[in-house]
């Protein structure tokens, strides 16, 4: 099976758009958006992870099976997180934030 060649200004891009992001992510730490915070650093993170999934993994140039098993993984993590935070919020211990109740 051929190697995909990738160039090398598209790794420069790519490293560039990460380099942005990361600068991103920490400009965020500094402003308040109350509950938004950490939906904007998910949004970011799951960017960044997408960019170095499908490039620096070479996921972007695989075959479409890669793909599937890529979107497997994501999906038992996702069934993973769910699981964990189900238990975590239904724990007696865990106290309400306020304005829950």
């Amino acid at each position: 099976m051929p190697e995909h060649i990738v160039e090398k200004k598209t790794y420069y891009a790519v490293f560039t758009g990460l380099i942005l992001l990361l600068a991103a992510t920490v400009a965020l730490a500094y402003i308040h958006l109350g509950k938004l915070n950490i939906v904007a650093a998910l949004t970011i993170a799951f960017i960044k992870a997408t960019l170095i999934i499908l490039y620096f993994m070479h996921v972007r140039y695989s075959s479409r099976l890669l793909w599937i098993f890529v979107g497997a993984g994501f999906f038992w993590l996702g069934i993973l997180f769910a699981l964990s935070f189900s238990d975590f919020f239904t724990r007696g211990w865990l106290p309400l934030p306020t304005g829950w109740e």
